[in-house]
């Protein structure tokens, strides 16, 4: 993860990116509760223990090809090959007989005595007395259009190993050796609080001061695509006592807690003191924009992630600190999005103390801002492709080239 250290004078409180989310990821504890799940069930569950074959993949020697099934030492210049057998996918196939071709389609077993394939387009064939032949128009090399036994897997291979993220491709794999049940690990449940009395949920009229709460439902949304479980508590009111008694129901209740807004320095921000009260902060201020005012610590043992209430914030630091921690914390082995890199379709001469990570869309191979980069204009993240990351007091000089994650590396 890209990171810098900001050393001005201005920013010594405020702690890099990499040195916080390194100091998160070091605090994490991987859980050591695992269910068994039916294959189909599993997908972005975190696998618990190393996956075997029981089985070869392919189980024997398959053709990749609708064609024909021959020797090929056999093989003479307009020589024709009458048909001894045929082979559909699913049928053992028997000997073939010394001069002669199977037909064959594309996944059907290669019979004993053939050690070739050749696709039907190079070939001409037909029917005569002694029944149907098929001649080739070109050579045919040993081993063509062959896909040999245990090609993809052998038999008692290591097909996935504990910590894989399951996704769709996984579950094919698991699919193809045979495996119907996995043990993963269970997955977490991990609170949410909504701070702000200014909060009005979707559908109720809004009054005079009012917002609609998108911060829920953004969080709700990002611990789905991570498979994680949700405790829901709702919008917390502005006030210490309301604050603390929601974060000892989240600290009884589930095994991380996530809150929005209430951890900057306001009269009205009530979740840091309250935090502090019921357990520590290990981190808080981070040299990053959007979301500077993010905190990190426990609350009666829980692990706690405080991320600022401005929905672009929300969004942002989610993506790039609390994913990764909390993928940690479920025993992925991979946790950290990967990084590209992108040419920027844009200047700007200021310089900003803490790293940036811009909300961009990619237009011709170059990134180009989204909208608003407000850290109260969440439109620019929907629209994005991804987050380009501008290293503290850094220019951005149109076609020199920045680190770059795809929303689709912190979206699922």
């Amino acid at each position: 993860m890209s990171g810098c250290g900001c050393d001005t004078q201005k920013q010594q409180a405020l702690m890099p990116v990499a040195e916080a989310l390194n100091a998160m990821l070091e605090l994490a504890q991987v859980s050591k509760n695992h269910v068994d799940l039916a294959v189909e069930s599993a997908l972005g569950r975190v696998l618990a223990e190393d996956v075997y074959s029981s089985v070869d993949v392919p189980p024997q020697d398959n053709s990749a090809m609708d064609g024909y099934a021959l020797n090929a030492a056999s093989l003479e210049q307009g020589k024709r090959f009458y048909i001894s057998q045929r082979i559909p996918a699913g049928v053992a196939p028997q000997l073939l007989e010394v001069g002669t071709a199977a037909r064959i389609f594309t996944g059907s077993e290669i019979p004993p005595g053939a050690d070739a394939v050749e696709m039907q387009e190079n070939t001409v064939s037909g029917e005569d007395e002694q029944g149907v032949w098929v001649e080739f128009k070109e050579p045919v090399r040993s081993g063509a259009n062959i896909r040999p036994k245990a090609q993809d897997i052998a038999s008692g291979q290591v097909v996935m190993k504990a910590g894989t993220r399951l996704l769709a491709a996984h579950l094919g794999v698991l699919a193809s050796v045979g495996v119907a049940n996995v043990k993963v690990v269970q997955p977490l449940t991990v609170a949410i609080l909504t701070t702000g009395d200014e909060l009005v949920m979707p559908g109720s009229p809004l009054q005079p001061g009012q917002i609609y709460n998108s911060n829920l439902f953004t969080l709700k949304g990002l611990l789905q695509g991570l498979g994680l479980n949700i405790l829901d508590l709702g919008t917390v009111e502005d006030t210490f006592e309301a604050t603390e008694a929601a974060l000892l129901k989240a600290a009884n209740g589930a095994d991380c807690i996530i809150s929005s807004g209430g951890v900057s320095v306001g009269e009205e921000d009530h979740v840091k003191a309250a935090v502090e009260k019921l357990g520590k902060l290990n981190l808080w201020k981070m040299a990053i924009k959007p979301g500077k005012p993010l905190a990190f610590g426990e609350v009666a043992g829980t692990p706690f992630i405080g991320l600022p209430g401005n929905p672009a914030s929300v969004f942002v630091t989610f993506a790039i600190l609390a994913r990764s921690y909390l993928l940690k914390s479920q025993g992925a082995t991979e946790f950290l999005p990967q990084i590209f890199k992108v040419a920027a379709g844009f200047n700007r001469t200021k310089a900003i103390s803490r790293q940036e990570y811009l909300r961009v869309e990619l237009d011709a191979g170059k990134a180009c801002l989204s909208r608003s980069q407000s850290s109260g204009i969440l439109s620019s993240a929907a629209s994005a492709a991804g987050f380009m990351i501008v290293p503290c007091d850094t220019q951005v000089v149109e076609g020199q080239f920045y680190d770059f994650i795809p929303l689709s590396e912190v979206l699922n």
